[in-house]
C-alpha cells in the first residue's frame, strides 16, 4: 500500500497543492481542473489507442455478424471469430487494457481530492512544495468543495456522461441488415446509455463537490478526444476491410 502511496497518491497530491499555490491562485476547484487536464494529456496516447481499436472493431462488426449467421455451432463460431481477429490484426480486448491501466490513477485521484481539504494530509507534501496554512474549500466564491452539490454539478456530470455514451452508440445501427434485432450485448449497451448517466447523477449527489468537478472535466476531455479520434470516419472516407486489416480507406467520389 505504501508503494502505491509513493508512486501515485503522493505525487498527485503534491501536484494538486503546487497548482493550488501557483496557477490556480489558491482556488482548489481551479487546481483540480488543471490537474485533471494534465492527467488526461499524459494518458492521451493510451486512450487514443483504445478509441482507435474500438473504431476498428465497429468497422468489422458487419463481417462478424456474417460469421454468427453462417456458423450456428458455438465452438466453430468462436474459432472463426478468433481467426478473423487474427487475420485483421485486431483484438476485442485492446480497448479495455488502457482503461484498466487508468483505474489505479483514478482511485489515487479520488483519495487526493477527498484528502486535499484535510489539514493533516499536508504532511504528505514534499519539502520543496510550499505548504499553505490551510486549503480553502470554497471555489469561485460559491462552490463548497467539501460538501455535496445536490443539483447543478450532478446534472452536468450525468449530461456529459450521456453525451459521451451517445457519441459511441450512435455509430451502432439501431437494426442490423435485413431488419434483424440487435444482439443481447448491443441491446444492453443501448440501455446502459440511459441508465449509467442516471446512476452518475445519483452518485455525484452524494460526493463532495471536488469529485464531480473532476468527473465533469475528465468526461468533457474524453468527449473532445473521442470526437477527434472518430472524426475521420466522416471526413470523406469509407472504411474498407483489406487483407491486411481495417486501416485502408478509400476516398469517396465527389
Amino acid at each position: 500500500m505504501s508503494i502505491i502511496n509513493e508512486i501515485l497518491y503522493r505525487p498527485l497530491f503534491n501536484a494538486l497543492i503546487f497548482l493550488y499555490n501557483t496557477v490556480a491562485l489558491h482556488d482548489l476547484g481551479i487546481a483540480i481542473v488543471f490537474l485533471t487536464i494534465i492527467i488526461r494529456v499524459i494518458l492521451w496516447s493510451s486512450q487514443a489507442k483504445a478509441l482507435r481499436s474500438q473504431r476498428d472493431l465497429q468497422k468489422l462488426q458487419p463481417e462478424l455478424e456474417k460469421i454468427k449467421t453462417k456458423y450456428k455451432d458455438k465452438q466453430k463460431q468462436t474459432q472463426e471469430t478468433l481467426a478473423f481477429y487474427k487475420k485483421h490484426k485486431v483484438s476485442p480486448f485492446s480497448s479495455c487494457l488502457p482503461t484498466l491501466i487508468q483505474l489505479p490513477i483514478i482511485i489515487a485521484l479520488y483519495q487526493v481530492f477527498r484528502n486535499s481539504l484535510n489539514a493533516a494530509s499536508l504532511s504528505a507534501l514534499y519539502p520543496f512544495i510550499s505548504r499553505p496554512e490551510s486549503v480553502n474549500s470554497i471555489s469561485l466564491g460559491i462552490i463548497n468543495l467539501s460538501q455535496p452539490n445536490k443539483i447543478v454539478l450532478p446534472i452536468i456530470t450525468g449530461a456529459l456522461q450521456f453525451v459521451q455514451s451517445w457519441m459511441l452508440m450512435k455509430r451502432i445501427p439501431a437494426m442490423k441488415a435485413g431488419g434483424q434485432k440487435l444482439d443481447a450485448a448491443s441491446a444492453v449497451s443501448r440501455q446502459m446509455m440511459y441508465i449509467f448517466p442516471l446512476m452518475t447523477v445519483f452518485i455525484a449527489m452524494s460526493l463532495p463537490a471536488a469529485l464531480p468537478i473532476y468527473w465533469i472535466v475528465t468526461t468533457l476531455f474524453a468527449i473532445i478526444q473521442q470526437w477527434y479520434i472518430m472524426r475521420d470516419d466522416k471526413s470523406g472516407y469509407d472504411g474498407k476491410i483489406s487483407k491486411r486489416g481495417v486501416k485502408v480507406r478509400v476516398r469517396k467520389r465527389q
